[in-house]
């Protein structure tokens, strides 16, 4: 039987769809009034909404709810999920955060690691480090929050980076630490004068 001039079904209200008032979401159609989020009934466009199965939300919402779980988290998560619902990166017995002799049985650390997500670990807390907040610095994945020199704290970018040793440090700090060393380097005027 043809569809005289209707259009698909909204995926929100169930109601049809004509092509002037559709926008299109995960091959699914719905007015631009039901385009909103499912937590918080803000309204969406494709630049804010972040869609899980059927679902639709804004990504702060998302992130709160998908994202990952912990300290810190759920006040602009964004949109990338890091474990599927259910599992928490967390789930890690106490004695596992302690450092351990080395094991001869290693592909059983291993295969917790992938179970668990937690393979990659920042340097600078130990602790697990998901793509959304991964920042590379010294060949090492860190937390942007740790991504700090080791000496003053300063925040660091991939411009003001330096590293030594596998630790991060500004320039400023770098420099006085393990630049050139001895009278008359960094000032031209402290320059000794010969006869």
């Amino acid at each position: 039987m043809p569809n005289w001039g209707g259009g698909a079904k909204c995926a929100a209200c169930e109601k049809t769809v004509y092509h002037a008032e559709e926008i299109q979401c995960n091959s699914r159609s719905f007015h631009k009034t039901c385009f909103i989020c499912m937590s918080c009934r803000k309204g969406l466009d494709s630049t804010t909404v972040a869609a899980h199965e059927s679902e639709i939300y804004c990504k702060s919402c998302y992130g709160k709810k998908y994202g990952p779980k912990g300290y810190g988290y759920g006040q602009g998560a964004g949109a990338l999920s890091s474990d599927p619902p259910g599992q928490d990166a967390d789930l890690q017995p106490q004695e596992d955060s302690k450092p351990r002799p080395a094991s001869s049985n290693s592909s059983t650390n291993t295969k917790f690691s992938q179970k668990f997500g937690g393979s990659d670990r920042c340097p600078r807390c130990s602790k697990a480090v998901y793509a959304a907040e991964k920042v590379m610095g010294a060949g090492k994945p860190w937390h942007k929050t740790c991504f700090r020199c080791a000496l003053c704290g300063k925040s660091l970018e991939s411009t003001t980076v330096t590293d030594k040793d596998g630790e991060l440090y500004c320039k400023v700090c770098y420099a006085k630490n393990f630049g050139p060393k001895g009278f008359g380097l960094g000032n031209a005027a402290m320059l000794e004068e010969h006869p």
